[in-house]
């Protein structure tokens, strides 16, 4: 393999990329995010579970001290190990090197699986099947969907997306831009212990250092996020100017100090207010959405994360 394919393994360069990004993108096209236990996320998942069984309980600055471990040597492990072995197999021959690279690549990313799943909530409704919609909201949303009324579901649809489009598509983008696959996998490692352990519940002091590693994370893709969504907006015949203005307004409604972001500018876009009652109002000024809302926000999705391949192959190019 050419030294500058392999940069695109180990520091992030885009010269000689343009064949893992091509493939990588055709196989979110094609194939997807398979639900299956062997997926290397699942794989990630089951492991950082085993070594949770190792966790200090008596101590909040044990389980500190475990977490900081855990976040460093698994993200370390990840980043590391991905960058040596995709080098290794790029030495070899470079149609090992670009094959097993597109496919690490995929799997740090998804929007096929988060696009399905939210308008399968959005035909449930439509159908007038509120008990359908709730069991599809459960694989989008953490909250308890056993009460949602319609508009509720319908917001909590949207606010889901909007926050995973950062989460599962510019995040890994950005990272995989600057530091190539490894930096793309080092993320969806950050990411998912988030997920797993992040503030709250049985592992609140153990998920601090996770919590504020995927704060950091996100940062940058969160606002980029944001101002994507507008653009998004303009080009799906939704609200462009509301969708600045409320993300700007309104962003430090929720907790996390990244989610308002893409969450206030899809509402802004939509015109419509997302709410989860006793968390936070974005877009307090407008009425609640109807399900007819969601599609109309993944029309916007779909603007943005087309407009972000034709980025990453356009910067291949160059």
């Amino acid at each position: 393999m050419s030294a500058a394919a392999s940069m695109v393994y180990l520091f992030g360069m885009l010269d000689g990329a343009l064949p893992l990004v091509v493939l990588a993108l055709a196989l979110e096209v094609v194939v997807g995010d398979p639900v299956t236990r062997w997926h290397p996320v699942a794989l990630f998942g089951r492991a950082v579970a085993a070594v949770l069984r190792l966790v200090p309980r008596a101590s909040p600055r044990a389980q500190l001290g475990f977490g900081a471990a855990l976040v460093g040597g698994s993200v370390g492990l990840v980043a590391l190990g991905s960058a040596l072995a995709l080098a290794w197999l790029g030495s070899l021959a470079p149609p090992p090197g670009t094959l097993v690279g597109a496919l690490l690549f995929k799997v740090s990313f998804s929007y096929r699986q988060l696009r399905t799943e939210t308008l399968g909530v959005a035909a449930a409704l439509r159908d007038q099947d509120l008990v359908g919609a709730r069991h599809r909201l459960s694989a989008l949303v953490s909250r308890d969907t056993g009460d949602l009324d319609s508009s509720r579901a319908s917001s909590a649809a949207i606010e889901s997306l909007a926050e995973n489009l950062c989460d599962s598509v510019v995040a890994p983008f950005t990272y995989f831009v600057l530091f190539g696959v490894p930096g793309a996998l080092a993320y969806r490692a950050i990411n998912t212990l988030d997920a797993m352990v992040g503030y709250h519940g049985e592992y609140e002091y153990l998920g601090k250092v996770a919590a504020r590693v995927d704060d950091v994370a996100n940062w940058v893709p969160a606002r980029v996020t944001a101002g994507l969504l507008a653009v998004g907006a303009w080009l799906g015949g939704a609200d462009a100017a509301a969708a600045l203005a409320v993300g700007l307004r309104e962003h430090r409604q929720t907790e996390s100090p990244n989610a308002g972001w893409p969450m206030a500018a899809m509402a802004g876009a939509l015109r419509v207010r997302l709410e989860k009652p006793g968390h936070y109002v974005l877009g307090s000024r407008f009425p609640a959405p109807a399900p007819s809302g969601i599609p109309r926000a993944v029309r916007i999705a779909d603007w943005v994360v087309g407009l972000l391949a034709a980025a990453l192959v356009g910067l291949a190019l160059t």
